[in-house]
């Protein structure tokens, strides 16, 4: 099925077939001769295509072969372990084959004591069935993507793979969970644009990919976009989860409305809060990520559960040199989703700034779905003075995936976030001047902090930004033991603009939890979904 994620790699790059170089020694893909490259000679080339007016690459020609590359034989392709790029490496490379979704090849070069040796496409290193409608397709027709295996031919996990990239500027990894979820991209350029806009997708070109080397993969990447080119360097270690450096310069042709850096993507479809009563699956959950978690400058920590909104929704989180923020999979238990997906293995990505970001917000975007293969969660960080057209911008910042929660702390973490379907007060219950449109509120918070300490003598320190709370308490959840606490509150608030919700538990004037915070639609709780 095509998701939001695919859609973005159509229409990209294509490359003119051109004559094959020798093959390479390894049998495996063939290699084109050598030319000097290495990180500054990217950034030379990435600031000379921003000083040249931008023009779309040409679209690859109509095939009847790529047409019929559909989801169903694009899954009998396999590329054969022994035909990959630097076979004798921990972590060897193989590629991803054009299809009627990923029309548009991109350059991929070996790079190897600063010279890179363009890789050649040739359709003798896949394998497929006889009728499979990869063998018509040209030896030069070019690759969708690379990754990186998890072993060299042979060896135990050689037909794995823990490093992608794929699709405009996205690439993904998998976490100590085995498993791939939400993604990365290289830049969100108006994402969530005002009226008469669209949203811009830059897209990774050219690759330059080196051996392993003490651990780690090294990856060269040059964008190139109608607003800016860039030029972005990967070092990614597995173990014990995966950790990817990345450090890009940026070259702005114009100016953006919103100028994303550090972009996440994922999907939530429903989870067991408010966004669940609009399941129309057999399942009780499906989503990669349930929340966006952040520590701002000063320390704290917030927490905010994701929705699946009525219309689009756009977050802003100011701050000032965040510590940190990312896209989590909070929700670790099997049976939340019964499903052979093994969603409670997702990845989360944990987005680390290196050096100073100064001021900004955290932004979060969601947008409405009523379908699981819809990427419709996107969160980065925007800066509140971006780059200018003409201006170069370097940034740097760490991204970790991983199943453990990125932040250590004793501060009480909100595990669940349940709702009632919304009611209408009986005529009795119904007040003068107050609104009359109601739902209940549980959460569960587990943690240290609650060690030891009674629920009902701490204090629910709760604000709403419009409408009022009614019946705000705490109180032990009923599974035999002091913790994890539950929290209930009965909200009160009519019409269609959202209620900004922020709570925090204390003992006194001491900190209890980390702050949870929320966006509740009261038009999608009166709707019967």
């Amino acid at each position: 099925m095509i998701t939001r994620r695919v859609l973005t790699a159509l229409g990209l790059l294509a490359l003119a077939p051109y004559p094959i170089a020798a093959r390479a020694a390894s049998g495996g893909p063939r290699l084109a001769p050598p030319e000097p490259m290495d990180f500054d000679r990217l950034k030379d080339l990435a600031r000379s295509l921003r000083d040249r007016a931008y023009a779309p690459p040409p679209e690859a020609p109509a095939s009847a072969a790529l047409d019929a590359l559909t989801y169903g034989p694009l899954q009998e392709i396999r590329y054969p372990p022994a035909h990959a790029l630097f076979p004798e490496s921990p972590y060897p490379v193989t590629f991803f084959h054009l299809g009627n979704f990923f029309r548009h090849p991109v350059k991929v070069y070996a790079l190897e004591g600063g010279q890179a040796r363009e890789v050649r496409y040739g359709h003798d290193l896949f394998t497929y069935p006889a009728d499979n409608p990869a063998k018509d397709i040209p030896d030069g027709a070019g690759f969708a993507g690379f990754r990186f295996q998890k072993a060299p031919a042979g060896q135990p996990g050689d037909d794995g793979d823990w490093l992608a990239f794929l699709g405009a500027s996205y690439f993904r990894a998998a976490g100590d969970g085995e498993q791939y979820g939400a993604s990365a991209r290289g830049i969100a350029i108006d994402t969530a644009p005002g009226p008469g806009r669209s949203e811009e997708f830059p897209v990774f070109t050219r690759f330059y990919v080196s051996p392993a080397a003490d651990g780690a993969v090294t990856v060269l990447a040059l964008l190139e976009g109608p607003s800016l080119t860039g030029a972005y360097r990967f070092v990614a270690r597995k173990a014990p989860h995966v950790v990817i450096d990345v450090a890009c310069t940026l070259y702005l042709r114009k100016t953006v409305e919103r100028f994303g850096l550090a972009p996440l993507t994922s999907m939530l479809w429903y989870s067991e809060g408010p966004s669940r009563f609009l399941a129309s699956d057999w399942r009780p959950e499906v989503h990669d990520s349930d929340g966006l978690l952040m520590q701002t400058g000063a320390g704290e920590l917030i927490w905010r559960p994701l929705n699946n909104p009525p219309r689009l929704s756009v977050s802003a989180f100011a701050d000032h040199s965040p510590k940190g923020f990312g896209l989590l999979q909070r929700d670790r238990t099997f049976d939340h989703y019964i499903d052979d997906g093994f969603e409670e293995n997702r990845p989360d990505i944990w987005v680390e700034p290196q050096g100073d970001w100064g001021r900004g917000s955290v932004q979060l975007v969601e947008i409405p779905t009523h379908q699981e293969t819809d990427d419709n969660i996107v969160a980065f960080w925007v800066p509140a003075d971006p780059p200018k057209a003409g201006a170069d911008s370097s940034h740097a910042y760490r991204l970790h995936w991983g199943v453990s929660e990125p932040v250590t702390t004793d501060l009480a973490r909100c595990v669940a976030t349940r709702a009632t379907k919304a009611s209408w007060l009986a005529q009795s219950d119904r007040r003068p001047g107050r609104a009359n449109l109601v739902r209940q509120f549980a959460l569960e918070f587990a943690g240290a902090a609650l060690s030891g300490l009674d629920p009902e003598r701490a204090v629910v320190a709760l604000t709403l930004s419009r409408g009022s709370a009614e019946e705000v308490g705490a109180t032990w959840a009923p599974y035999g033991k002091p913790s994890p606490w539950r929290v209930f509150l009965k909200v009160y608030a009519e019409g269609p603009e959202p209620v900004e919700m922020r709570l925090q538990l204390k003992a006194g004037d001491r900190l209890l939890s980390e702050t949870w915070a929320y966006q509740y639609y009261p038009e999608a709780a009166g709707t019967v979904l």
